[in-house]
């Protein structure tokens, strides 16, 4: 059994900051200081957030577009109810299913997609990479095919030998691909962000010939 930390148990900084100015979890500030660095977001633009509940990242970017473009947000869990915005659509389902991948690719194309999904920790770290790695594959599965050329990706991920083969897959979509450890992280957590800016234009794909 994984020791407990107690750390995570006691509000920091962030947390505190989180509650004052009404977001679900601290996780905001991550992408807020992401957005500040990278230029990820702006009004008008259509995002596709992945994993999103309890919905941090989603009242942010709503406030982020002042009802301009549009908003999906998708997770296994329903948002919290202080969650929403006119400007938001909510999908509740599995980002694997058939169904909900359908659904979010006809409100798209995509000028951003961001997601700071984790997997359900088990204390062993390599099984909790191991699930991490499988996340991200996800989330730059959709990135890959629903990002307009020129869009924007970020998504979590547990450190470990791996990204750098992620970050290479990105390199093949993006023009620009990187890591980046926002300060709002715990210092003691092992995750970090994949950055990918301006996804290149392609060929589109040949259609069957019946």
């Amino acid at each position: 059994m994984a020791k407990s930390n107690n750390s995570y148990s006691k509000p920091d900084y962030w947390s505190q900051k989180a509650f004052q100015e009404g977001y679900p979890a601290r996780s905001v500030y991550k992408l807020q200081e992401i957005d500040a660095k990278f230029g990820m977001l702006k009004k008008g633009y259509t995002v596709l957030d992945l994993g999103s509940a309890p919905g941090s990242w989603t009242t942010w970017l709503l406030r982020k577009l002042e009802n301009s473009g549009k908003l999906v947000s998708v997770d296994l869990n329903p948002l919290a109810k202080s969650v929403k915005g006119d400007n938001l659509i909510f999908f509740q389902g599995d980002l694997l299913s058939e169904e909900i991948r359908s659904q979010i690719k006809a409100n798209g194309p995509y000028d951003l997609v961001v997601c700071d999904a984790a997997p359900l920790t088990t204390g062993n770290r390599t099984v909790d990479t191991a699930r991490s790695r499988a996340l991200v594959e996800m989330a730059i599965y959709y990135a890959d095919k629903m990002l307009k050329p020129n869009g924007n990706f970020c998504v979590k991920i547990f450190q470990n030998g791996d990204q750098q083969k992620e970050l290479q897959k990105m390199r093949e979509i993006f023009t620009t691909a990187k890591g980046f450890k926002p300060e709002a992280c715990r210092t003691e957590s092992f995750e970090t962000y994949l950055i990918g800016l301006k996804k290149k234009a392609r060929e589109p794909e040949k259609q069957d010939q019946p």
